[in-house]
Order: structure tokens, then C-alpha cells, then sequence
């Protein structure tokens, strides 16, 4: 006998709601997620998003702080050579850390840029909606699963 299938998630009428009454920076990931597909890119979205790319730019800027100042204050000479390669691969990795952040950062901007001219949310290449549950785990998303599937696929047979 085959195994029973799931019953359909319902949305907690909570969440589901939720969104008609906070502003949109207040709302987390589960009552965005419950909103109605018909509310997709509405203006709580727009500023949900916003609030949350926001905060992902403010964070890599701290974090581009910190490392400027541990890379500063750890110029001492150290005589061990072991000591010292130790320190000089920290700093290495630390500054190939910061470079994907800095990656980062760029797509941050970009998204905010896209959220202004009301492009945010919508794939590049089908213009299609991209999805709440994809955008809440990669904010700075510009394909939809599929198209981002295909590019990889094709990038995979062909190279870059």
C-alpha cells in the first residue's frame, strides 16, 4: 500500500493576515511567506525587502570596518616563521573573505537600484516572477530557479 500524501500545508491564519496590519520592515520571513500570491511585489513586500537588503549592506560595511582595523593592528613583526605564515594566511584568507563581500555589496546596490525602478523581484531573462521563498533566502536573486537552472546547466556543458 502506498504511503499516504501530505496534506497540503495551510498557512497559519495568523501569518496570513499579519502583514494587513505591521508595517512592512516588522515582518518576518514566515508572514511574508504566508502572504496571498496575489500580494506579490505589494508595497509591504517592496519595503520588507528593502529593510532586509538594507541591513545585509550595513552588515558587510561593519564587517569591511573590523577587518581594516584587525589587519591594522596586527602589523607587529613576528621573528617565528611559523608564527609568521600563520598570520599571513589569517590575513589571506580574512582579504578573500572581504573580496566576496565586497561581491556582494555590489549586488546589494544593484538590488536596491532594482527595487527603486520597480525591476526587483521579476527574472532578468523571462520576466517572471522570482519568488518570495527564493528572494527571502537570496535577496539579491535576479533569476528565477528555473533560469538561474538553466544558466548553471549551460555554463556546466559549455563553460564559461
Amino acid at each position: 500500500m502506498p504511503p499516504k500524501a501530505a496534506a497540503p500545508a495551510h498557512a497559519d491564519p495568523k501569518l496570513a493576515n499579519a502583514w494587513k496590519t505591521k508595517p512592512g520592515h516588522l515582518l518576518s520571513d514566515a508572514e511574508v511567506l504566508a502572504m496571498p500570491e496575489g500580494e506579490y511585489m505589494n508595497a509591504k513586500q517592496i519595503e520588507f525587502f528593502r529593510a532586509k537588503l538594507q541591513a545585509l549592506k550595513d552588515s558587510v560595511l561593519s564587517n569591511a570596518g573590523e577587518t581594516t582595523e584587525h589587519l591594522r593592528e596586527d602589523t607587529t613583526i613576528v621573528p617565528d616563521p611559523a608564527d609568521r605564515a600563520t598570520i599571513e594566511e589569517e590575513h589571506a584568507l580574512e582579504l578573500r573573505t572581504r573580496d566576496r563581500e565586497r561581491k556582494l555589496l555590489k549586488k546589494v546596490v544593484q538590488s536596491l537600484a532594482r527595487l527603486d525602478s520597480g525591476d526587483y523581484g521579476y527574472c532578468d531573462e523571462t520576466g517572471e516572477p522570482i519568488g518570495v521563498p527564493r528572494l527571502i533566502a537570496r535577496p539579491t536573486a535576479t533569476l528565477s530557479l528555473e533560469a538561474q537552472q538553466r544558466r548553471e546547466l549551460k555554463q556546466k556543458m559549455f563553460g564559461d
